[in-house]
């Protein structure tokens, strides 16, 4: 469920380590497994997932889902309502879909603008998808395979999201369209640029395709950058949904997780006419959506590893990898 990385600073050594080999203290990264058109991230939950943290019993984490699935139910029953909905409630509702789950939710940063907007994260959990919502209301970009998730497949076509065939890089021209299209009628439109999912201590580099549309509609970027941590501020992986990790499986850690916060920072929006190309737009989204404290800057053929702390000198490592679809 992921892409490519850039990193940024904090290694021990100049030199990066390479993919499989892991350095002390911390979490190794093999090179990504996707392809331009199919990103795939390294990460793994029997690499990445550290789930040794607090615990719930199992019978209150059991209610946790109950909840989360009545807040479900409360959200189909007023889907036939659709944008006579205020945006205030829906956002108060996907604050209290998180909550529910047993994971704190922490907004920071100014308010996300009205009218059309291209909303941008870093992408690590399901949970993404009600944080963002959060923050600003809208229609998401998903892959095609989710509409066979059960109930969340549901929910996501029902909501109005606009699905793209991985499978068919032919399409994405005109998903490119439907997306602009979305934005000059004054809708916002969430779109995950890694492509997939990363574990949080490593990340992906944002594929620019999608936003072409922001600049075809003539609309600003929002990056949002989004963290998942303990109570005590330290990064915590219990949220990732990664590799070939279940939903089901990732649900459930989630709900006996304690002490799990969640971390939306609305950055400064890109504004319309900042950046000329979709490739110099990216970088900026990417530059500032990325959480960059904990990765370092690897060649192509390697992924964004993390380091023992955040506060180790900065690193010469090569530059960052071209961007790609």
């Amino acid at each position: 469920m992921s892409t490519t990385s850039l990193g940024a600073v904090g290694v021990p050594a100049a030199i990066a380590p390479v993919a499989g080999t892991p350095a002390a203290g911390t979490t190794s990264h093999a090179a990504d497994a996707g392809t331009l058109w199919r990103p795939s991230a390294p990460c793994t939950p029997r690499i990445c997932i550290d789930a040794t943290g607090p615990a719930r019993a199992a019978p209150l984490a059991a209610l946790r889902i109950v909840a989360v699935l009545l807040l479900l139910v409360v959200g189909c029953a007023a889907m036939p309502l659709g944008g006579r909905i205020p945006a205030g409630t829906v956002r108060r509702w996907c604050r209290w879909v998180v909550r529910a789950a047993g994971v704190r939710v922490r907004i920071a940063g100014p308010a996300a603008p009205g009218g059309g907007l291209l909303l941008v994260a870093n992408h690590v959990s399901w949970l993404d998808i009600p944080l963002l919502a959060a923050v600003r209301p809208a229609r998401m970009l998903a892959k095609s395979e989710i509409r066979g998730w059960p109930v969340a497949g549901w929910l996501t076509a029902r909501s109005g999201a606009l699905f793209i065939d991985r499978d068919r890089i032919r399409a994405l021209p005109r998903t490119v369209d439907r997306i602009a299209a979305a934005l000059r009628a004054g809708q916002a439109v969430t779109v995950f640029p890694e492509g997939s999912t990363w574990c949080g201590r490593a990340q992906g580099s944002f594929r620019r395709a999608a936003f072409q549309a922001a600049l075809d509609a003539g609309v600003p970027v929002q990056p949002v950058r989004l963290r998942y941590r303990l109570a005590g501020g330290a990064s915590g992986t219990a949220a990732a949904f990664v590799g070939d990790d279940s939903l089901l499986a990732s649900v459930w850690r989630v709900v006996r997780a304690r002490e799990l916060v969640a971390e939306a920072e609305v950055r400064e929006p890109i504004v319309p006419g900042s950046r000329f190309d979709r490739r110099s737009l990216a970088e900026a989204a990417e530059a500032s959506a990325l959480p960059r404290e904990c990765l370092v800057r690897v060649p192509r053929q390697q992924r964004a590893v993390p380091v023992a702390g955040a506060d180790q000198p900065v690193s010469t490592a090569p530059a960052c990898e071209p961007l790609t679809a």
